[in-house]
């Protein structure tokens, strides 16, 4: 199977440093920064929103696979993701991360859609890597 790469470069102090970040595929290279991490605000991405990003686009990927294994077609798939950077006894951590998920999908009872997005989220890729952070699941029909 695949091996996916990224690089992450940090230069100066935590505060006043800066960081770059760039994916191995060269589709995504920018800036990150303590004031995007912690702060609102600035420009820059954040290691937080590129698993968010990571998250949604397997997310969608793997429900939309289910479906298509279910002989069920969609339209389209779309997931948002919140990821929760919440201070704990032990630090920093990734508290909680919710999805949001509208869908449209003819020919599906919206009942049979939230078990498979229930399902999508225990068993897709990136979930399965982030187990150890609770995560919730708002499916949507449209």
């Amino acid at each position: 199977m695949a091996v996916r790469t990224a690089e992450a470069r940090w230069s100066g102090t935590l505060k006043e440093g800066s960081g770059h970040v760039k994916l191995g595929s060269g589709a995504y290279e920018g800036a990150y920064s303590f004031s995007s991490r912690f702060e609102d605000g600035s420009p820059h991405s954040n290691p937080e929103e590129m698993i968010g990003a990571a998250h949604a686009g397997c997310y969608s990927m793997a429900l939309n696979a289910g479906l298509e294994r279910a002989g069920i077609h969609a339209e389209y798939v779309h997931t948002a993701a919140k990821v929760h950077l919440t201070r704990d006894d032990s630090g920093l951590a990734i508290s909680q991360i919710d999805l949001t998920v509208e869908a449209a999908i003819p020919g599906i009872d919206d009942a049979k859609f939230q078990e498979m997005a229930q399902d999508t989220l225990k068993n897709c890729i990136i979930s399965r890597a982030l187990s150890a952070v609770p995560m919730t699941v708002h499916a949507t029909l449209k």
